[in-house]
Formats: structure tokens, sequence, C-alpha cells
């Protein structure tokens, strides 16, 4: 086969083979189409394009390849060759673009990385053994390329710094005590639809409902806790419970107070705040503090309108009380401390204080050795002479103060607010010039590692391996992989990763109307997401092939989510692995998650269900709606006393042409799911009209149901898998993935054809890529930390 210029407007190929038989006519037909949809819709397309030139015009070559692969070209309404015809094609555009990229590796630029929120949060547990909310001093992290870690748009700014600052000050306070600590107050919160009819996870047994918390205590002192249940809409204690209720309040399953809860005290105090306890002595440290509801009673809680799950959906919408006979806590607040005594010796304390003087002239050698320790694990790699000594000066300014524990908690804030342990930044060799290729150094190399799989710093093996040069063994380096797959922290990639890859943060978007979905409650939205993120680390845990994703006859449920897709026998909050019991669910199209945070919150969307699975398992976007667009809502509802199903009215919405070209790629996909409701739920009836899914794809597949949608994107596996590693190696680069990519991307699926496509064989080829070894010097400057980030350490 081969290729020659065929159209002044885009890009064509001739068929030697295929001469006879008309397909030169099929295919100049595509292109003049081609053009056409690309002034429409704003497609890439090149002018006067000989295929033997294709590496020079890569970038528009790989949109091609990724339209022929995804069956798109030609575009709906065309003669089509067979689909051998293009597979060849997009075969020898691959060859000859794969041909170029060897001649001419490109591993690409990235200048430095952040800690976003997630990291920073995990790198101080990691540290030290406590959680910090982070949301109180960064903002939100913004996204690029569906993640939070895309280097290119995480330029520090004044508003950050400072919010750095004021985190580190806070960390060093929490990490090692405060004896002049003044009160404060810490509020938790629980949403209004919150089931509490259950055990709730580190809560003692014998207790239901309320809320368990890791709570730093900044000193010994005394501590006042309030406790504050809903209101129902009258205003008395939320629940018909006759007579009273208590709350336990326990510290490191230790109960220090008991609480009794009457069911009209809210008249006389609508605060709240008189549900409180005496002030209690409490030393200092991280602790696990509980309030939760003495159980009363073994068995189902007589639930005057059933499908409510014991929650407060009710009072929402106007019913008024009566619903569940169960009181529910609305939040928690911890005041103090009072009547200081000191900082007690605790865990974390005794991580940081590896030695103690027992006179002033051991004072500073000890200082330092803590100080180094603290920068080595904090910077991830060994200090420099000039790290010591810049770090010892804010000890002995911090010690004239407040002595050896001053000296330490400045010199510790120090460190938390350095660029050393904010950024990433990957040193270049000396004499390494712009442009040039080079390998990443073993320190970096760790930390890239420890990033991408576990979402936090590395660990002592790591770092240690690195030190002595190791890291980089090819064998002790795949070695070093595995084991990091093998490790609990290894979750991160389900958490981090394939949350953000599948969009599960949409579902806190979703809040299904309370009337028409009266048995949904935030404890199955979170069961939803959990389930999710379950099943991508069974995946990792069981290096199962990636298909899965989609195929799975399998997922994770607990009680309540079991409940809702219809399967009985799960009693419990605890999830386990369940088999579904027909072809309904499969892979993560039949995930309730997925299915409702691509929903609008009174009907499900299949414009946002088939956008969904164009962006994220097949990779190619729809464009945005032209201007001037009528909304979907202006579509009539009912006609002639009917009420309309969601697909009549998307059908009535496509009569506009400037719709229908758009929409006849996205709508089947979205529609072939139409029998999940709003909230994942199975379902045969829309508006009372019987469900219709039946649909055809864009490339002429006949479609009837999710099972016939899930074997449409089966028939062409390679495009999932190249879609799938491209976001993976998105997520670990820190960088969005680029045209010059694909070759790598392309070898990496190969490869990890030959093993089964396992979970394993996908993030093997990613690390073990010149992408994530190697780097390309930059050429600009690389942007600079703003001036005075660590000197505003000075003025606090």
């Amino acid at each position: 086969m081969s290729f020659q210029a065929a159209s002044p407007f885009v890009a064509a190929a001739s068929f030697r083979d295929g001469a006879e038989d008309g397909t030169n006519d099929v295919v100049a037909e595509y292109c003049t189409r081609c053009h056409s949809e690309r002034m429409r819709r704003g497609d890439l397309v090149l002018e006067g394009f000989d295929i033997a030139n294709a590496s020079q015009n890569a970038e528009i070559v790989e949109k091609m390849i990724r339209k022929l692969r995804a069956g798109m070209m030609p575009p709906s309404g065309a003669r089509r060759p067979d689909p051998e015809v293009l597979l060849e094609v997009a075969t020898d555009l691959e060859t000859t673009v794969d041909k170029a990229a060897e001649r001419n590796p490109n591993p690409g630029i990235r200048t430095f990385q952040r800690l976003n929120r997630a990291e920073y949060h995990n790198t101080i547990r990691e540290l030290f053994g406590i959680g910090v909310d982070v949301s109180t001093f960064l903002p939100l992290d913004t996204k690029s390329a569906n993640f939070d870690n895309i280097a290119d748009v995480q330029t520090p700014s004044a508003t950050l710094m400072e919010g750095y600052l004021r985190a580190a000050e806070h960390v060093s306070r929490t990490v090692l005590g405060d004896p002049d600590a003044e009160s404060q107050s810490t509020v938790y919160r629980l949403p209004r639809i919150q089931s509490q009819k259950d055990r709730v996870e580190g809560a003692p047994f014998g207790t239901r409902g309320g809320l368990s918390r890791v709570h730093n205590f900044p000193a010994d002192g005394k501590y006042v806790f309030h406790v504050m249940p809903y209101n129902a809409v009258e205003g008395e204690v939320f629940g018909r419970t006759f007579g009273t209720e208590q709350i336990e309040i326990s510290i490191e399953g230790e109960r220090i107070a008991l609480l009794t809860v009457d069911r009209w005290m809210m008249e006389s105090e609508p605060s709240g705040l008189n549900i409180r306890t005496d002030s209690i002595y409490v030393t200092a440290g991280p602790k696990r503090v509980v309030a939760a509801f003495i159980r009363q009673f073994e068995g189902e809680v007589d639930d005057l309108i059933r499908p409510i799950d014991h929650t407060l959906a009710d009072g929402q919408i106007g019913i008024g009380y009566g619903v569940t006979t169960q009181q529910h806590l609305q939040r928690l607040t911890i005041l103090g401390p009072y009547e200081v005594t000191g900082v007690s010796d605790n865990p974390t304390r005794r991580s940081v204080f590896t030695c103690r003087p027992t006179s002033p002239e051991e004072a500073r050698p000890c200082a330092e050795r803590v100080v180094t320790n603290l920068g080595k694990e904090a910077y991830r790699r060994p200090l420099e002479e000039a790290d010591v000594t810049a770090l010892m000066g804010f000890y002995d300014k911090g010690a004239r103060d407040n002595g050896f524990e001053g000296g330490v908690r400045l010199a510790l804030q120090a460190i938390l607010a350095s660029p050393h342990f904010l950024f990433r930044m990957e040193e270049v060799p000396d004499g390494v010039a712009p442009g040039e290729i080079y390998d990443i150094g073993e320190a970096d190399l760790a930390s890239r590692l420890s990033y991408f799989m576990w979402g936090g710093p590395p660990d002592q093996q790591l770092v240690g391996l690195a030190e002595r040069g190791r890291l980089s063994n090819s064998k002790e380096f795949e070695r070093q992989v595995r084991r990091m797959l093998a490790d609990p922290r290894a979750e991160a990639l389900a958490t981090r990763f394939a949350a953000q890859w599948l969009r599960l943060q949409d579902l806190e978007d979703i809040h299904p109307d309370a009337l028409s979905y009266p048995y949904f409650d935030q404890t199955l939205a979170e069961a939803m997401h959990r389930e999710t993120e379950l099943f991508f680390s069974h995946l990792i845990e069981q290096d199962r092939p990636v298909l899965e994703l989609l195929t799975a006859d399998y997922t994770f449920v607990n009680e309540r989510l079991a409940r809702h897709y219809g399967v009985p026998g799960i009693i419990g909050p605890e999830f386990r692995k369940m088999s579904y019991p027909d072809e309904t669910r499969r892979g993560l199209l039949g995930h309730g998650g997925i299915l409702m945070m691509t929903s609008h919150a009174d009907r499900t969307s299949p414009v946002l269900r088939g956008k969904w699975v164009l962006e994220v398992l097949l990779g190619s976007p729809p464009p945005p709606p032209p201007p001037d667009v009528p909304a979907f809502e202006e579509v009539d509802e009912a006609v002639e006393g009917r009420f309309l199903t969601v697909r009549e009215r998307m059908e009535q919405h496509r009569v506009n042409p400037a719709c229908r070209s758009c929409h006849v790629v996205i709508d089947p996909i979205g529609l072939a799911l139409e029998n999940f409701d709003v909230t994942g739920a199975w379902r045969i009836r829309d508006g009372g009209n019987m469900v219709d899914p039946v649909s055809e794809l864009y490339d002429g597949t006949p479609l009837a149901g999710p099972e016939d949608l899930r074997n449409a994107l089966l028939s062409r596996p390679e495009v999932f898998y190249r879609v799938f590693t491209e976001n993976l190696m998105a997520y670990a680069l820190g960088r969005r993935v680029e045209y010059y990519d694909m070759p790598t991307i392309r070898t990496i699926v190969k490869e990890a054809g030959e093993d089964g496509y396992k979970l394993s064989a996908f993030i093997l080829g990613v690390v073990k890529s010149a992408a994530f070894t190697s780097a390309k010097a930059p050429r600009p400057a690389i942007a600079a930390v703003p001036e005075g980030a660590q000197e505003g350490l000075n003025d606090r």
C-alpha cells in the first residue's frame, strides 16, 4: 500500500490495490467531507498533505490516526471503505511517524511541580503521622488534562505562597505541640442527608451514626465538646423517638462523656449548644474523637415512609418530621485548650526529637542532628552544607527567644516553607546544553516514582537506593516498582489517578431531586464513589487485565449500594466483592457513580453520558456547542397531555441543524444507557413511557442497550488501551501528553499486550519510558519561586 497527495484541502490516501473497486472514489469523497467538516467544526486538516512527509506534520497525523482508530473517519454520512482498509491506513501512518520518532526522540520538558493539596496532605502524613485540613490554607488546585498535578498550570502566586507559609506554621505547632496555644474552636459537620442508622468506622461497638475524626490537640489542657443534633422543620430535635437518646463522646475508644439529647430541647435552646460536656483534660497529640448515638435496640428501625433510608430528605422537601424514628447529629465542636499545663510526649514528638540535650552545650549539636534528619526527609534528598547552615540560622533565631524546642519549631517551619519541600525541582546536570536530553537524577527519579504510585514522598528504601546510585539499575528499578504496587499506599492510583481520570469528583455536584428520588442520600453517594475506587484497587492488587474496566462481571458493594442495585443478601456497611446477577451491568458503564454524575438532578442526560464515553473512554471529545443554541430545557416536556421521555425531547432538540451534527455522534451512546435512571438504578419506564434505548453508533453499529455499547467499545480495544495509557502517562509525568508522546504510547501498549494487557504492564511501561526517566533541558529560564517566600518567616 502507498499514499500520495490527492486533495488540495486535506490529507488523502490513494489505495493502489483498490483503484479498480472504487476505493479511491470513496476516499476522494471522504476528503471533501473532511474539508467541509473542518470549516464547520474546527477539525484540523492540512493542505497539500503528502504521506511521505507525515513525520513533518506529526501533530496533524496523530489527530487523523485517533479518528481513524475510533471509527470517526470518514465522518458520519460519507461512504466508508472497508474497516480493514481504514485500519491499514492508520497502521501505515503510525509506522511512518514512529520510525521518525526513533530517529529523533523527544522526552518532553517539565519545569517543576509543586505539592498540590492532596500531595501536601499525604506528605505531611508520611513525615509526621498527622492529618492536616489543607483546604484551610491552600486554594483549589487548577486542573489540566483531567489532573491536578499538571506542572504548567501550577504557577506559584503570592496568595499560594502565603497559604504555604500559614500551613507551615500550623503544621510545625501541631507536630511539636504548642505550650502557648490559645483557645480555639474546631467544627466537624455531617451532611443533612447522611444516613445515621449504622455504626461509623472507628466508633465503639454498640453505637450508631455520629462522626469519627482524628483531632490534633495542640497542648495538654482542658477541652469542651459540644454536640448539636439536626432540628426538624418545626424546630424540635429531628426524629420521633419518644423520651431521650444518648450521645457518647470517646477519645481513642475510651468514653469521656455521655450526653442526653431531649427531643424538645431545641425549642428552648435553638442553638443546641447546651448539649455539652464539662471541661475534660486531654493530653496533646493526634487522637481519634468519636461522637455517636448509643444504639437503643438491634434490628430494623420502624420507618414511616419506607424508601427513605433514615435521612432528612423529608425535612428538605417539606413533608415534615416523622419519616424516621432516629435522631441525627449535625456537628461536633471541640473548644480549647483551657488551663494549659504543657505538652506531653507522644509518638509524633518522639519521631522528631531523635535526641535530647542534657546541657546547654549539647543543645545546638542535638538540634543540628534533628534539623538535618527533618530536612533530609522533607527535601527528599541528602542535605548540602548550605542547606544545613540556612536551617540552623532559623534554629538560632527561635532558640534565642523560646529555647531548644522553640528553635527546632522555627527550623521545622522553615523546612516546610522551603521551595525544596514545596516544589519538585529536578536538577539539570552540569554541562547539559539547552535542548539536550539527559537522564534525571536518582533522587528525582525516586520522587517521580513515589508521587506517581503513592501520591506521596519516597520511603527510606527508595531514598537509600537513590543515594547509593542503585535505583536506576533496570532490575532493581522493576523490583521497586513491583514492591510499590504491592504496598497499601498504591491505593493512591485508585483514589488519585483513577478518580480524576474517571471524573468521580463530579459526583459532589449532583444532588438528585428529593421528590423524584427520595431513596437517595449521602451514604449512597459515598458508596458509589467508593465502589469505583475499590474496583480499580482490586485490578491493581490482583494485576488484572485493563480491559476488565469494561468487562468485569463483578463489583464491590455494601448493603446500601447492593440494595440500590436490587441485589439481596448483603448486610452491613462493609464493602465486599459481588458478582452481578445478570448482563445489565458490566464494568464501569454499570457503576452507579458514573451514571449519576452524567445525569441532571431531575432527569438523565444522554448528552452528558455520551460525552463522558467519548472523552474518557475513547479520547475523542466532541466540539463545543455552537453559540445561540436553544437549551434542552426549552423543549416541551409534554405533548397532548402525555409526558415525553428524555429520548423524545432529545429528538425534538436535534431538529435544529446547528445541533444535529454533534448530537448524531453523542446521543446514541447516551441513549444506550437510558435504562439507568439518574441514580444509576435500572428502570424500564421514563415518565410513564417505556424506555427506548435503541440507536445507531456513529460508525453504523446498532445499539439496543448497555451490552451493545460495551461490545462496540470492545470491538476497538486498541483505542481504549491507548486512551488509558495516555491518561496514566499524563498523571505520571505531571504534564500533558503531546503528539510527540504517541509513539511511546503505542510502544507501551504493544509491550503490554505481550503480558496480557495486565495493569502492571502499563505501569511498568510508563515508568520505564524515556519520558519518565529522562528529560530535555529547557531553553527558556525556569519560572522562579516568588521572592521572599521563605523570608516571610522572619515576619511571623
